[in-house]
């Protein structure tokens, strides 16, 4: 059966009882209960606590109807009390367990409202917990009807009593009209429309459901319904849930290839099922729309952000939960932790849940290093998403940095089958996130701010080895208005401040004259081999002060004009930049530091690299050694070892014949920008136009 979608108001009942709204919502789930236990099979009954009284009075009914009897044991005090009776709850409760149990001659159905209380632990079973294992088992002759809220965990030992389980959780699509009055839904404009109220009230219970109907306020039959559906968001979205606001397309500046794709594959699908005029248009539609979604970059990209963005777009909560956070020391609780958060989230539908460090739990079966709990919890997460209904409003969204790492079985159409990289932002996007975030704070860059902010973010972040994220910059922009407010400074944002904002804070360490000396010969002939060299990318940035990956001195690139594509050219030119620092050092200097050894080492990879696995070696070589003569499995014999080695070898000469070379021809070059980067420190690519303008005569330099 599906519902209609629109019902007219004239089909809505006049008024509505909480119990009749049970009788309404769940009949399949009463059945189900009956049959059961007139078969004489213990039933328990996961629902919120709310809703066990009127079950339990539709199930006595029912139950008297056919002649059997039914003993509720809720731990009410009797009218009149008898001296030295139990005075809490539990202990009557217990009392009253006994007496049902030990007191029975003849097969009853004996009812638990509270099983849940009478029986949740941590860790081990309490002594209390132990006596009600034991008097459930007791009396063969007694049919349980336990309940439990969802809430609580039930050990396993009580779970394993009850054959048939029934859970209820909100309430059916098609049975949604059955609980709306005539008078609330002309709160909700003309005509009740089952499929958008449904999308907002989907995980709420039919009691709970009532009395949040019943509390509608506004005006009859508004044009816009927005307001009486908002009213009842913002009371389904209780507990520890959130109601972000974040825009997708305001509040976060790039990346537009990832917002592009999250609106054509999710929120586009979502409107044609808001739009289709007919209940089977809207099922099929339903089967489309990815539930799991994975979004994997590096840390610091906005994954959790394009998540709250997209809830934004839904008018779903969030629920935000740490992949570590869930795991537990004791048995069970792990899993017990996972179906809490899938319950909370249905009951807040729509909803997205957000783990965040997904693979913490989810990695690969069989890779796991710890207790195991991991493995249960992939197969719970599983289970919880396969029990999705279609037509609920909730995803799922796993963060991790890793995605290689996660189980394949998460990754299967109909589970985490929407992939989403969300890289490092590029020249372009940090532009956007620089205006979003200076906006938000109430700055203004100016364009030439900005432009240089993109450049000089380019690279690595100064003293770390991370390159630059949306977090960054996000800091950045704080770092320059608490400069601003502190210091009273107003008016617009330029070059300067993005450079001390920057580098303010850095911990760098203090060199003599001599050091310095050292160190700007050593970047000036990096920076010389690169401004001569036809295919090396511009240079953005020249600096010894130690700001730059724990370095004494750098030199940045702007991005490569080919981001995909390498060619032999560029690689060599790479090679002869990386000897720079090292022959500048013997021309200028006539001695050796010892800063040449990192470079050395990555000139001794790449070029090893080009003679084995790029076949970028000299003719004489051949590809007979295009292998990798370590790790690969393959032996290699000595003497295509000796040859590999020779390539290598005739690869890093010719490289640093080049780059002395051309250091040689440009040595007046090469101290003016030594002398500068003393006196200066830094010098951007405006400054070194400049020194190229000033060596005239110096043919071939690139700015």
């Amino acid at each position: 059966m599906s519902a209609p979608l629109f019902v007219p108001e004239e089909r809505l009942p006049e008024e509505l009882s909480a119990f009749d709204a049970v009788v309404a919502a769940y009949p399949a789930e009463v059945s189900a209960v009956v049959e059961a236990l007139s078969k004489g099979l213990p039933v328990l009954v996961e629902c919120d606590k709310e809703v066990v009284p009127y079950f339990f009075r539709t199930i006595r009914d029912r139950l008297k109807a056919s002649g059997r009897r039914a003993i509720y044991l809720d731990g009410r005090p009797p009218a009149e009390p008898e001296p030295g009776a139990p005075s809490s709850t539990m202990d009557r409760m217990m009392v009253q367990l006994r007496d049902a149990v030990r007191g029975a001659v003849d097969e009853r159905v004996v009812v638990l409202p509270h099983l849940d209380l009478l029986t949740t632990t941590t860790g081990e079973l309490s002594s209390f917990a132990r006596e009600v294992v034991a008097l459930l088992y007791e009396n063969p002759a007694v049919v349980w009807l336990g309940f439990r809220d969802v809430s609580f965990r039930v050990p396993e030992v009580i779970s394993a009593l009850f054959p048939r389980k029934v859970a209820i959780v909100g309430v059916p699509r098609d049975r949604l009209s059955a609980l709306v009055t005539r008078r609330e839904a002309r709160k909700l404009g003309r005509g009740l429309s089952p499929y958008r109220l449904y999308k907002y009230v989907s995980g709420v219970n039919a009691v709970r459901l009532r009395r949040l109907l019943s509390t509608l306020e506004g005006d009859d039959y508004p044009e816009d319904p927005r307001a009486a559906l908002g009213q009842l968001r913002a009371a389904t979205a209780a507990g520890d849930v959130q109601l972000p606001d974040v825009d997708l397309r305001r509040d976060i500046g790039g990346y537009e290839r990832i917002k592009e794709r999250l609106s054509r594959e999710v929120l586009e699908i979502l409107e044609k099922k808001d739009a289709a005029a007919d209940p089977e248009r809207v099922r099929t539609i339903e089967q489309l729309v990815p539930r799991g979604m994975i979004f994997w970059g590096p840390p610091g990209t906005g994954k959790t952000l394009f998540a709250k963005a997209l809830a934004t777009a839904l008018g779903a909560a969030v629920i935000v939960v740490s992949g570590p956070e869930l795991k537990s020391k004791w048995v069970g609780e792990s899993e017990e932790n996972l179906r809490r958060v899938f319950l909370r989230a249905r009951q807040s539908a729509p909803a997205i849940i957000v783990f965040d460090e997904i693979d913490a739990f989810a990695a690969a079966r069989g890779t796991f290093e710890g207790s195991g709990v991991e493995h249960s919890m992939v197969n719970q997460l599983l289970t919880e998403m396969d029990g999705f209904r279609s037509n609920e409003m909730v995803f799922v969204v796993g963060t991790t940095n890793l995605p290689q790492s996660l189980d394949p079985a998460l990754l299967r159409p109909g589970r985490f089958e929407f992939l989403l990289h969300i890289p490092f932002p590029d020249a372009l996007d940090r532009a956007a996130i620089l205006a979003v975030h200076g906006r938000n704070l109430g700055l203004k860059l100016s364009d030439a701010a900005i432009e240089y902010a993109v450049r000089r973010t380019e690279g690595l972040v100064e003293g770390s080895g991370s390159r630059y994220t949306g977090d960054h910059l996000q800091a950045l922009c704080r770092a320059i208005a608490r400069r601003r407010l502190r210091e009273g400074i107003e008016g617009v944002v330029e070059p300067d401040d993005i450079e001390r904002a920057l580098i303010e804070y850095v911990d760098r360490p203090r060199l003599t004259s001599a050091e310095e000396r050292v160190v700007a010969t050593h970047e000036a002939g990096h920076a010389v081999v690169a401004l001569f060299s036809s295919h090396a990318p511009p240079i953005e940035r020249i600096s010894i002060q130690g700001d730059l990956g724990g370095s004494l001195g750098a030199v940045s690139f702007s991005d490569p004009a080919h981001r995909y594509v390498v060619t032999q050219w560029e690689l060599e030119d790479r090679l002869a930049i990386l000897f720079g620092g090292r022959e500048a050092e013997l021309l200028v200097l006539g001695h050796l530091s010892a800063g040449a050894q990192e470079d050395l080492a990555h000139a001794t990879l790449l070029a090893r690299s080009m003679a084995t696995e790029l076949g970028m070696a000299n003719e004489g070589f051949g590809l007979v050694g295009a292998v990798h003569p370590e790790g690969d499995g393959r032996k290699v014999s000595e003497a295509t070892r000796a040859r590999i080695d020779d390539a290598v070898r005739a690869i890093l000469d010719a490289a640093r014949a080049r780059a002395a070379q051309i250091l040689s021809e440009q040595r007046a070059v090469l101290e003016s920008l030594r002398d500068l980067l003393v006196e200066r420190k830094i010098i951007d690519r405006a400054g070194l136009a400049a020194l190229a303008a000033s060596q005239q005569g110096e043919g071939g330099a690139r700015g």
